[in-house]
């Protein structure tokens, strides 16, 4: 899968954007500061799922499967016309994407679209789950679970759909899926995510505190009375209020 191309010293550049490093895993991953480019793209509205609502379907999951898409929007070939608009500039030369790079304002939106349009049939059957890049298959029975993993895996290889196996989880009775600990008799929230909210520092700025009411809000059906905990915090994220 070639990512990028380099860009020969005979070609015309108009745009170039600079490379950020991020950390993911412990490991670096590159892509381009394109926040320049998402002010001047038109939102693409496609609906990303609510997760309380994907999370309800679990509720009477016996055996539930997570499968992760590896790579995830690199699997999405850009058009010609458009590569030039993604053209990142580093120590090594000009390059554009010829795969859809992270950071890319409707790079969710379309994936969405993408996963649900080649699943379709599955999702209306009622055992399959989508959330961008991550596919939940749930049943009440082995056979049936046995079955609907086969019958995902088939239809990912003539499309090239690539999966992570390192990050997929098969016909357990309990796992973590959407930021919570699912099955079929609970529904709590990762305490991983309660520890690092745990270790952050008291928000100082507004940027900080809409951050974390962003991370409650995620969680509030597992908060009692949320709004009336939150509604002074919330006060303190209008810019003429000292905190």
């Amino acid at each position: 899968m070639d990512v990028i191309r380099k860009i020969g010293h005979n070609e015309l550049v108009e745009i170039t954007t600079p490379v950020l490093i991020t950390w993911h895993d412990a490991k670096s991953r590159f892509c381009g500061d394109f926040r320049a480019l998402n002010n001047y793209t038109k939102a693409d509205r496609y609906p990303i799922p609510r997760i309380p609502h994907s999370l309800d379907k679990l509720s009477k999951a016996k055996y539930i499967t997570k499968m992760d898409c590896m790579k995830v929007f690199h699997q999405n070939g850009v058009k010609l016309n458009s590569m030039k608009l993604l053209r990142i500039i580093c120590h090594m030369g000009i390059y554009d994407y010829a795969r859809m790079s992270f950071g890319i304002k409707n790079a969710p939106a379309h994936f969405q679209r993408m996963m649900d349009t080649m699943f379709q049939e599955e999702i209306l059957e009622g055992w399959m789950l989508l959330y961008i890049y991550d596919i939940i298959i749930y049943s009440e029975t082995w056979e049936d679970h046995m079955k609907y993993i086969d019958r995902v895996l088939c239809k990912c290889t003539p499309i090239n759909l690539k999966i992570s196996l390192k990050k997929c989880n098969f016909g357990q009775q309990e796992l973590l899926a959407l930021g919570h600990k699912a099955s079929g008799l609970i529904m709590a929230i990762d305490q991983n995510k309660v520890a690092e909210v745990l270790l952050k520092a008291v928000p100082k700025n507004i940027k900080q505190r809409q951050s974390f009411l962003g991370f409650a809000s995620y969680n509030r059906n597992h908060i009692s009375n949320f709004s009336h905990i939150t509604s002074s915090l919330y006060k303190l994220c209008y810019k003429d209020l000292v905190f």
